[in-house]
């Protein structure tokens, strides 16, 4: 079996902000879970994993936020949150996020997805875009730097009432129906000649400095697009801008995914304003956007 030990080259670290409850959501219940789920992770090289512990504590001082015993996002004032965020964009990494508004999924239950994800299929859905496109990164960039994939470790941010083994489970089918050619919902696949089962850890945010960075990425995100919140401000968002994962020098789609599709979303013109910054278009949408 393949231990946590083995070589990589990539390291990525995953947090979230909202949850994935679909039996009741807001604005359409008031007593429902969040609007949005939103996952966001940071990508560095094997090289600067040691440098992360240290780009936190730069981030902290610059900020005055060296009180508590970590960096979190959501304990932030205005203009720390998006001094925080100019920081990460700063860094040598590349950051992505998926953003799933559920009011479309409110009251659904994917049968089929439930038989492979598990009870939590919706979050493994979610977190399948993600790592579609992490992995094609990864992939991409070993094979022209190296002539042949090198892999990444995944560091996700504990959080009760999520099974990661499920998660990891859920993986392995996908890569089994990659190698075979039998993708199910096919438009993208997860990139299965990067990923290890044994590269997968998850531990609670305030012990690992990557997932912190992970935090302001998803809750900047999160504040962003929640335009029913008090403290909706898509600011920070936008001043990750450097750090999002482009492809031909587009975000949208790649670094920033937006769930369901444009026509599909029935975004407010307040929630749209994150989306048209990272180039997503809600007039004249074209093919994927």
């Amino acid at each position: 079996m393949e231990k946590l030990s083995d070589s990589y080259e990539y390291v990525l670290y995953v947090d979230e902000a909202g949850d994935d409850g679909l039996k009741k959501v807001r604005p359409i219940d008031p007593d429902g879970s969040s609007e949005w789920l939103c996952i966001g992770a940071l990508l560095v090289r094997v090289n600067n994993e040691k440098s992360v512990v240290d780009w936190v504590k730069d981030i902290r001082r610059d900020i005055a936020a060296i009180q508590g015993p970590v960096l979190h996002f959501r304990d932030l004032s205005p203009t720390k949150r998006l001094r925080a965020c100019a920081m990460v964009a700063d860094l040598p990494a590349r950051a992505f996020v998926v953003c799933s508004n559920k009011k479309n999924m409110r009251g659904y239950n994917n049968e089929r997805a439930a038989e492979r994800g598990g009870k939590q299929w919706y979050y493994n859905f979610c977190v399948r875009l993600l790592m579609e496109r992490v992995t094609e990164l990864c992939h991409g960039d070993s094979v022209e730097k190296y002539g042949a994939p090198r892999t990444v470790k995944v560091v996700f941010s504990k959080r009760g009432g999520h099974s990661y083994v499920q998660t990891k489970a859920y993986w392995e089918l996908l890569k089994n129906q990659a190698a075979g050619g039998t993708t199910f919902l096919n438009k993208r696949e997860i990139k299965h000649q990067v990923l290890r089962f044994g590269l997968v850890d998850y531990v609670p945010h305030y012990q690992d400095a990557g997932l912190q960075l992970a935090d302001v990425i998803a809750s900047a995100f999160f504040q962003g697009v929640n335009a029913s919140g008090k403290r909706w401000d898509p600011a920070p968002a936008q001043a990750l801008s450097k750090v999002m994962f482009k492809k031909r020098s587009i975000v949208a789609d790649h670094g920033v995914v937006l769930m369901p599709s444009v026509a599909k979303a029935a975004l407010t013109s307040e929630q749209q304003q994150l989306f048209l910054h990272y180039g997503y278009r809600f007039e004249g949408v074209g093919p994927g956007l």
